[in-house]
């Protein structure tokens, strides 16, 4: 199915509306709008009053004003530069109009002695004297302006009347669509349809009808929100369709496992192991994301379903974005899977020749239960005899493209995501609502909270001086360096000057991680640093998931300003595993802007990672939360996930709701839905259905 026909004027070229040519266009473009129908989603961001005035007098200036006035005498320059002035008088004062580099005849013309205008324009005292340079209107008697003028983003070159034009040509092309909206919401919401909606949002009567709670406004963020549940709604439907393996295990290796354990599962653990187990033994593919805090034990829960894959005769997989992060679950999970009996091997892109060739042939041949890797698991050599669950950590590093792939290397594989990135509900239904979610919202017992202080750099030789001595007491800590900029080059000589001056002061065994180390070196470095022949271990944010040493027990983040919430949360999360009490210094070049100290502060309020996420969003913005490049996250147009976050979950509930109930969209709001998803240009999304 194509694009239907009654969308057909709002995608023609943008030169095809009056006044647009060739170079506006290529303007347009910088503000993302080549077609009609981005012009309609152009908002505008503020407003001009241009309310009828009797006079200026009395107002309080500089102030943007509309007047009816008389014309008097023209003055034009008595020298080269010099301004052409105006002689005006409103119904209570006299005031001039100003025009530089101006065409006497044409003003003589628009502003002939004696007549009467309507001027609108920005009013500014100069000498004492009331002057309204370059009005922005000039009305003959009769004609007349809004009362209240939208404005709208602009970029150099393009003015707002080019702007304000060209959204009334594609107002002009806009045709009546039918309703989308499930009418119990929409008349609940009292939104209006959507094409009163679209020229409401570009012809507000006040400075209340920009705001984002607006019901025209609304309407068409929500009409954005339900065209990206629907589309991922139907990924979802796609990645159900193919049968899955119906994976029931008997429970043998997974009692095994929880009887080797020192402590119980939380209840939460004991949820999220329930839900993922019950996902498995369906016949369709599980797609399921576990989120958990920092030190929730995420690991524990998909160890778990991983064992329910073996019982069941399959194999399991669990990828990691980075090798330190891999071998530290390799590490973490061994022992217990021996505890099961089930063999657990690793493969990274280290794994070469012979050792690789055996690991792959135990994979294949089935004598690897449980195999733990990086993206190196993706490689077209690399086959199992049964794969039963993908399991992805820290989804946010891979793309959909990825856990998809890993998904197919078991044609039906139930797929598992993790993170331990706390992510406001509104953004995980945002990046991942194709998904079930299962959330890890409690610590297990013993994890000792993490005493969180703010410290300038001016106490630098302070803070050198409680490690030296913490170091004697036996202790181990971490120092993180600062972020500095994008440059990798940079970060790495400021790593490695830090890692020299603190070798110079504290006199003990220090070790140095960063991005740049060869693999080897990176892991000899954690192994170290694990086994305590390093008492202090000087990184970059390398170190930020996963790396889990119990005996270390102080954090110290340099330049600590410069990091978002969430990493600042992760780092914190490296200590206070072990049963020493531990502390995290926030270290930070004064002055601190607003923003930063309001970040630190949040920090040493709170460990709850789910609130600090929600503080994140509110003072970051969705794009900014999980670090544009590889959030996932869609960006939308006129939606603010910040502020709209229950419009997602009311998206999310009616996209299913309308998908169980017409899951090929053939009936009359099925089909309404379309011309949705085509106006928003998620043309991917239809042909999922075609593909049924």
């Amino acid at each position: 199915m194509s694009r239907p026909a009654i969308l057909f004027p709002l995608f023609a070229e943008l030169t095809a509306l009056d006044g647009v040519g060739p170079k506006t266009a290529r303007l347009f473009s910088r503000l993302g709008v080549e077609r009609p129908a981005h012009m309609l989603m152009l908002l505008p961001t503020g407003g001009v009053d241009r309310q009828l005035r009797p006079t200026i007098r009395g107002a309080p200036l500089p102030a943007t004003l509309t007047v009816e006035v008389e014309i008097g005498l023209h003055v034009p320059p008595t020298s080269r530069g010099r301004p052409y002035r105006i002689h005006v008088r409103d119904g209570g004062t006299e005031f001039r109009l100003v025009y530089f580099h101006a065409h006497a005849e044409g003003l003589r013309r628009l502003l002939p002695a004696g007549a009467r205008r309507i001027v609108s324009g920005k009013v500014e005292l100069f000498d004492g004297i009331a002057e309204m340079v370059h009005p922005d209107h000039v009305l003959r008697e009769g004609e007349s302006l809004p009362e209240f003028e939208p404005t709208y983003p602009l970029t150099q070159g393009l003015t707002q009347r080019n702007v304000t034009r060209a959204v009334a040509e594609a107002l002009a092309r806009a045709p009546a669509l039918p309703e989308w909206i499930e009418p119990g919401v929409k008349a609940r919401r009292g939104w209006p349809d959507w094409r009163e909606a679209v020229a409401a949002v570009h012809r507000p009567g006040s400075a209340g009808d920009l705001a984002a709670e607006a019901p025209a406004r609304e309407r068409l963020a929500y009409d954005e929100l339900l065209s990206h549940q629907m589309a991922l709604a139907l990924a979802r439907a796609r990645m159900r369709r193919p049968k899955g393996y119906a994976t029931e295990g008997d429970g043998r290796l997974r009692t095994r496992v929880l009887e080797a354990l020192p402590f119980p599962l939380t209840r939460a653990q004991a949820r999220a192991a329930a839900e993922i187990a019950a996902d498995m033994v369906r016949a369709e593919r599980m797609n399921r994301l576990l989120q958990g805090d920092v030190g929730a034990g995420k690991t524990l829960v998909a160890l778990l379903a991983m064992l329910a894959a073996v019982e069941a005769g399959g194999q399991a997989a669990l990828m990691a974005p980075t090798e330190i992060l891999a071998r530290q679950h390799a590490l973490t999970l061994g022992p217990l899977a021996e505890a099961a009996g089930v063999r657990l091997a690793v493969l990274t892109g280290r794994d070469k020749g012979a050792e690789r060739a055996a690991k792959l042939a135990d994979l294949a041949e089935r004598r690897t239960g449980i195999i733990v890797g990086t993206h190196a698991l993706f490689q077209a050599d690399v086959a199992f005899a049964d794969l039963r669950l993908a399991v992805v950590d820290e989804q946010h590093r891979f793309g959909v493209r990825q856990r998809m792939e890993l998904g197919a290397k078991g044609r039906r594989a139930d797929v598992l995501v993790m993170t331990a990135t706390p992510i406001p509900r509104s953004l995980a239904l945002a990046a991942y609502g194709d998904m079930d979610l299962s959330v890890l919202d409690e610590k297990p017992p013993g994890r000792k909270p993490v005493a969180t202080a703010l410290v300038s750099s001016a106490r630098f030789d302070e803070v050198v001086e409680h490690l030296r001595r913490a170091i004697g007491e036996g202790v181990q800590a971490y120092w993180v360096c600062p972020l500095v900029g994008e440059s990798e080059v940079v970060e790495l000589a400021a790593a490695c000057e830090r890692h020299a001056a603190l070798v110079h002061a504290l006199d003990a065994p220090v070790g140095l991680v960063h991005g740049q180390l060869p693999p080897a070196e990176k892991d000899a470095a954690m192994a170290d640093f694990a086994a305590g022949r390093t008492r202090l271990l000087v990184a970059t944010t390398v170190i930020e998931v996963g790396v889990d040493v119990p005996n270390a027990s102080i954090m110290v983040i340099e330049g600590a300003e410069h990091f978002g919430l969430a990493q600042l949360h992760q780092l914190r999360g490296r200590v206070g595993r072990g049963a020493a009490k531990s502390t995290c210094l926030l270290m930070y070049d004064p002055p601190l802007g607003a923003a930063a100290r309001a970040r630190l502060e949040i920090m040493r309020e709170t460990e709850d990672g789910f609130r600090i996420a929600e503080e994140d969003l509110r003072l970051r913005g969705a794009g900014d939360l999980l670090g544009v490049a590889q959030s996932g996250l869609p960006s939308f147009r006129i939606a603010d996930l910040e502020r709209q976050a229950d419009l997602m979950r009311v998206a999310q509930d009616d996209a299913r709701l309308l998908l169980a109930t017409d899951p090929e969209l053939q009936g009359e709001r099925g089909q309404a839905m379309r011309t949705l998803l085509y106006l928003m240009e998620r043309e991917k999304a239809v042909r999922l259905l075609a593909a049924g």
